[in-house]
Order: structure tokens, then C-alpha cells, then sequence
């Protein structure tokens, strides 16, 4: 089996990191392939930046259907390019905020998230709306480091802890969502400060992923999410007529 794990940002040393928490907790004989795409965003802290980084995400998606993947998580807490992403994949693809928050949904009776910037706070709210029970999403709560900064910054880990603790007392939440790919790799260290499930979207949808394809699930073709009608595309986007 060989999953296809799409940082849709371009910075490769995330993508590292999103690879490493994927491949931990791959199973026998799944292959984890983490990829940058070729164009896009050098982070994703606006809808300006996801808007711009869905043509790239969509490229590594139809070079993935072209090589062979079983399957596809796209590595960026808003979700972006997710529908149009599963339009053109053969197996299923999957968020990480969607698989996060439905995971957290097995482990508690509501969860909070704690994310980068607080202006993302609102995206991440929205997703909640679709993915959850209204009330499930206990609150929204932001670090303000911005995402290029968490691989770097010393004082990330105490930060989100504490800000972890506020929001399960704020909130009488039971779970924490982490809002960030690039918060991936704390996750277990904010578990054991602060005594309840975090969880990491990045290895939610890949375990996820890894269960559909052995459950030989893939994305319905009856109607909305049936191949893109064929059409011409112009300017810089002549060659994604052709995808995948």
C-alpha cells in the first residue's frame, strides 16, 4: 500500500516533520511518501495562501494517480482543496482536520482546538460545523506563532501547553485537537503535561487512509464527487485541463 502524504505548502523542512509523523504510524507494509509541491505557498496562514496552494496540492495529487498511490492525506488543518482533491483520486483522500476531529469524537465528548494564529481561528471553526456535532467543538484557541516559527521557536511546547490546559478548563472540553501540520511532533509531550487525548491530525488521516484502502473503500463517483467535466483551461492553468 503506498500513501501519498501532500504537504500543500512548499516548505520542504515541514514536510519532514509531517513525514515523520505519518511513517510512525504507518503499518507493515505501507509506504509513506511525503511530497512539496512544485508551486504554492511558502506557509498557509490566510485564505489568500490556501486558495493559492490548491493547484499545487492538485498536481501532487495527479502525479500520485499517475505513479500508482492507494491513497492521499492532505497535510494543512484548513483542508484546502479536499473536494476537488477527491474528484481526481482513484482511492480516498483525506484531511487532517476532518480526521482529527472525527477522532477526537471517539476518544471524548468534545474537543478543543488549539492552533497557530487567530486568524485561522475561523476556518478551523467552519470545519468543525462540517465535521462535527454542533457543540462539539468546545472552543478555538491560538498560540499566535506563526507557522514557519513552531519548528524553531524554544518556547513553543510550554505555550501550547498552557494554552492546551486554558482551553480544557474554558471550554470543559475532554480532548485536544492539534491545529497545525507543524505541530505534529508535540503531540505525545502535550499528552503527558497535560493528562488528556491530543491528537495529531497528520497521523489521524493517515491511519485513517490505511483502514479505507484495507477496507477497500474509495470516494463515491455517483454524483458530486464524479470526475471534473472535461474543459478547456487557460493562462497558467492550460496544463491542469490534463489532470490527473
Amino acid at each position: 500500500m503506498r500513501i501519498r502524504v501532500i504537504n500543500p505548502n512548499t516548505t520542504a523542512s515541514m514536510t519532514t516533520l509531517i513525514e515523520a509523523s505519518a511513517r510512525a504510524v504507518a503499518g507493515p507494509g505501507v509506504v509513506v511518501e511525503a511530497v512539496t509541491p512544485a508551486m504554492g505557498p511558502a506557509s498557509i496562514e490566510s485564505h489568500y495562501d490556501e486558495a493559492l496552494a490548491v493547484p499545487g496540492l492538485l498536481a501532487e495529487i495527479a502525479a500520485g494517480e499517475r505513479s500508482g498511490c492507494d491513497g492521499y492525506v492532505v497535510a494543512c488543518f484548513g483542508d484546502p482543496g479536499l473536494d476537488a482533491a477527491r474528484e481526481i483520486a482513484a482511492g480516498p483522500v483525506v484531511g487532517i482536520a476532518e480526521a482529527a476531529m472525527h477522532a477526537a469524537l471517539l476518544v471524548g465528548r468534545g474537543f478543543s482546538v488549539v492552533t497557530s494564529l487567530s486568524r485561522t481561528g475561523g476556518r478551523a471553526r467552519d470545519l468543525a460545523t462540517r465535521y462535527a456535532p454542533a457543540g462539539a467543538c468546545r472552543g478555538v484557541h491560538a498560540c499566535d506563532i506563526p507557522v514557519l516559527e513552531l519548528e524553531h521557536d524554544p518556547t513553543v511546547l510550554p505555550r501550547v501547553v498552557r494554552l492546551a490546559r486554558h482551553a480544557l478548563e474554558r471550554d470543559g472540553s475532554d480532548v485536544i485537537v492539534l491545529g497545525c501540520a507543524g505541530m505534529a511532533d508535540l503531540c505525545h509531550q502535550i499528552s503527558a503535561e497535560v493528562g488528556v487525548p491530543v491528537i495529531d491530525g497528520v497521523s489521524a488521516a493517515t491511519v485513517l487512509v490505511q483502514s479505507l484502502v484495507t477496507l477497500g473503500l474509495y470516494t463515491s463517483r455517483h454524483d458530486e464527487y464524479a470526475s471534473p467535466p472535461v474543459k478547456g483551461y487557460t493562462g497558467l492553468l492550460t496544463d491542469f485541463a490534463r489532470l490527473p
